[in-house]
């Protein structure tokens, strides 16, 4: 099975191979492949060498080239094509744990059972995925660019009982209650953004980069177009310096930029109640490219995030991460019975998978209904 028109297909052993043209030092044209255990990981793997393969300008094979060499090279050359979020997630994966085990190590002289030997017995199966899947990357990259032995790192995660520490509870129905009645209580602009994750699923950097002009009250919609995130000044892109938030002497800056995915840029139908509430600040506030939240600029995710803690020890409830809220809504609307594309959608999620794996958490109250719904013959 391929993809029209990517050089990507299914083999019959169940991995993924996608295919580009090398022109070797004879002046020849060769078929190079990269494999992969789906499409998303040989996409990558494909970008990476066909960059390399640009760059390569008929470079001669370097045996004893080190990872870290390869490595610092490879983020050079993909930095331009990339959001700086994913660069800073790429470089701290490859600094926290890939260049203190192999920085060193000759490429040439590692084999795939002394690097799986290595990997931390502590990282959770995701960070080891990700771990893996870069090191294929700068392996690749490696090979396409240096000529070096092509390394190909798989993964199968260990079945396990315990349920992974990563994973992020969503808040009660009595919390739920609890916080919702506080928020309304003296509402300001800072508790509606509060209510608007809750009730609308919106992410920490998106409701912090929301404009007024995102919110058309006439449709009763909510527009996604940007999120906002801190990071190392020296992960923004200079071409995109214009439109951000830093300076020289500043070590981190506001990083205003297009969502998560493509999938994440989407229109929000506005809960009658929550339309109420924006109503009244809608006819008073500032219109048009002005932020919700703070006006002149973007609300600071990590200032915001510390209102939030602040708000749900006032309110009594226990301390929960700020991204409980997007799960809580997510569960709320599939236990309501709201069909799971709908609601995929409303997340901005690439597929409905991921909101039904990760994003939905039945409560006991689900279970028990699910259960007395069965009719007795």
């Amino acid at each position: 099975m391929s993809r029209r028109g990517t050089n990507i297909r299914k083999r019959a052993d169940g991995r993924w191979e996608g295919r580009y043209y090398i022109v070797d030092t004879a002046g020849s044209k060769k078929c190079k492949s990269v494999y992969g255990h789906s499409y998303k990981e040989v996409t990558e793997r494909l970008l990476t060498a066909k960059a390399a393969s640009l760059n390569q300008t008929a470079t001669p094979k370097q045996s004893a080239i080190t990872v870290k060499e390869v490595a610092e090279k490879w983020l050079k050359s993909i930095a331009s094509n990339r959001k700086c979020s994913t660069i800073q997630k790429y470089s701290t994966i490859y600094n926290k744990y890939i260049k203190p085990n192999w920085g060193e190590s000759v490429i040439d002289q590692l084999n795939q059972n002394e690097i799986l030997k290595l990997l931390p017995e502590t990282a959770s199966e995701s960070v080891t995925k990700s771990i893996l899947c870069i090191f294929n990357s700068i392996l690749a990259y490696g090979a396409a660019t240096y000529g070096t032995g092509e390394i190909h790192l798989s993964y199968r995660a260990k079945r396990s009982s315990v349920t992974p520490s990563n994973n992020i509870n969503t808040i009660n129905t009595t919390d739920q209650q609890k916080l919702t009645e506080y928020l309304l209580t003296e509402l300001d602009i800072y508790k509606l953004g509060i209510l608007l994750c809750l009730f609308m699923g919106l992410r920490l950097g998106e409701i912090c980069a929301l404009k007024w002009e995102d919110i058309d009250m006439i449709s009763r919609t909510l527009h996604v177009n940007r999120t906002v995130q801190r990071l190392p000044v020296d992960m923004v892109h200079t071409s995109d310096s214009s439109q951000n938030n830093h300076t020289d002497t500043r070590k981190t800056s506001l990083y205003i930029d297009s969502p998560k995915t493509s999938n994440s840029l989407r229109e929000i139908p506005i809960p009658d109640f929550i339309y109420d509430k924006l109503s009244d600040y809608y006819n008073t506030s500032m219109k048009g490219d002005s932020y919700f939240l703070k006006k002149n600029q973007p609300m600071d995710p990590r200032t915001y995030q510390n209102r939030f803690h602040i708000y749900i020890r006032e309110a009594g409830i226990g301390n929960t991460h700020f991204h409980a809220l997007r799960h809580t809504f997510a569960t709320n609307c599939i236990s309501s019975g709201a069909d799971a594309k709908s609601v995929s959608e409303i997340l901005g999620h690439s597929n409905v998978n991921i909101t039904l794996n990760r994003y939905v958490h039945p409560n006991l109250e689900t279970k028990r209904s699910a259960i007395n719904s069965i009719v007795i013959p």
